[in-house]
C-alpha cells in the first residue's frame, strides 16, 4: 500500500469481514476499502448467503474475483449455506471466528457483517465463550422510527432467528440500521471518474457495478445512481465518530423485521447518522493512492 501515514500500533484492530458479496454491487466497495485501510488488520472475508441455493458459493467467488484485482492475498473463507439451524456442517468460515476470538491477541476483533447474521450467530451458538471477545457490527434492520414501520430489510430478513441469536448474547453490538446506511448516495458518473481510472481494482469495481445495475437484479435501482451502503461498517470501526449514534435497549426482530420490545434488552450501539463525505472521501482517496496509475 502506497499511504505515507503510519497507524499507531496500538489502535490497530484486527477484523473478519462477512459479505454476501454476489447479492449486488456495493459489499466489493466496501471490501475495498477495509483491504486498503492501515488500522484495520483483515484476517479473513467470510462468503455469506443471501438465502438462495448456491448464494454463498457464488459470494466466495465474487470475493475472490476481488482480491484477485486487487493483486492482494487475502484469506477467503466459505461460511454457512443457509440460515441458522439450517445446515449441521459447521464452515470453515465459522471455525474461523471462534478460532480467532479465541486467540491471545492485543488487538480487538471486529466482525463487520454486510449481510445476514448467520455465520456470527452460528459462531456464538457453537463457542458461548466467545462473546466477551468480539464486537459486531451490523449493517441491517428497520429504523427506530415509525416511517420505516412497513418496510422489511432485506439483511435482517435473510436470517431473522440469527439476528435475534445475537442480540440474545452479550456480544458488544453496533448495529448500521437503513436509515443510516442508505444515506451513502453516489451517482455513477461519479463512480466513472473516480474509481474506473484506478488500475485493475477500480476498473473492477466499478464494472461490475454497471453491469449489476443494468441486469434484471436492479429493477429496485433508481438507474444511475447506487448506495454504497456496506461501506458504513468498514467507516465506524476506522472513526466510530463518523457518525451520531445512541445506546438503546435491544428488540426482538418479528419475521417483518419489525421490532418487539421484550423487556428482556440489553444495551446495544445504533448509529442514527453517517457522514457520507467521510465515506467516500476516505474511500476515493485510499483507492487513488493505491492503485492510480500515474
Amino acid at each position: 500500500m502506497k499511504l505515507t501515514y503510519c497507524v499507531p500500533e496500538n489502535k490497530k484492530i484486527r477484523v473478519i469481514i462477512d459479505s454476501d458479496t454476489a447479492c449486488e454491487a456495493d459489499d466489493p466497495f466496501a471490501i475495498a476499502h477495509a483491504l486498503m485501510s492501515p488500522k484495520l488488520i483483515v484476517r479473513a472475508v467470510i462468503a455469506e448467503h443471501f438465502a438462495a441455493a448456491g448464494s454463498m458459493q457464488k459470494s466466495y467467488e465474487a470475493i475472490k474475483r476481488l482480491t484477485a484485482a486487487m493483486e492482494l492475498d487475502v484469506n477467503v473463507l466459505s461460511g454457512e449455506e443457509w440460515p441458522l439451524k439450517q445446515t449441521k456442517r459447521i464452515s470453515e468460515g465459522v471455525k474461523f471466528i471462534i478460532e480467532e476470538a479465541r486467540s491471545q491477541n492485543s488487538h480487538p476483533l471486529y466482525i463487520l457483517c454486510l449481510g445476514a447474521l448467520s455465520n456470527i450467530a452460528r459462531a456464538l451458538e457453537e463457542a458461548p465463550d466467545i462473546e466477551q471477545r468480539i464486537t459486531v457490527v451490523s449493517i441491517g434492520g428497520r429504523s427506530y422510527e415509525d416511517s420505516m414501520r412497513d418496510f422489511r430489510e432485506f439483511n435482517f430478513g435473510n436470517d431473522v432467528e440469527a439476528v435475534n441469536k445475537v442480540l440474545e448474547s452479550q456480544v458488544s453490538f453496533w448495529q448500521i440500521p437503513v436509515s443510516a446506511y442508505a444515506t451513502i448516495q453516489v451517482g455513477l458518473a461519479e463512480l466513472q471518474n473516480k474509481v474506473s481510472c484506478c488500475g485493475q481494482a477500480g476498473k473492477y469495481l466499478y464494472e461490475q457495478m454497471v453491469t449489476f445495475n443494468r441486469s434484471e437484479y436492479a429493477s429496485w435501482a433508481s438507474g444511475e445512481s447506487w448506495s454504497l451502503g456496506d461501506s458504513p461498517a468498514v467507516a465506524v470501526t476506522i472513526n466510530p465518530g463518523c457518525g451520531e449514534y445512541k445506546d438503546i435497549q435491544s428488540k426482538r426482530v418479528n419475521p417483518d423485521t419489525s421490532y418487539t420490545d421484550n423487556g428482556k434488552g440489553r444495551l446495544i450501539r445504533v448509529y442514527e447518522t453517517i457522514d457520507s463525505r467521510y465515506v467516500l472521501e476516505d474511500f476515493f482517496s485510499k483507492l487513488e493512492l493505491n492503485y492510480k496509475l500515474v
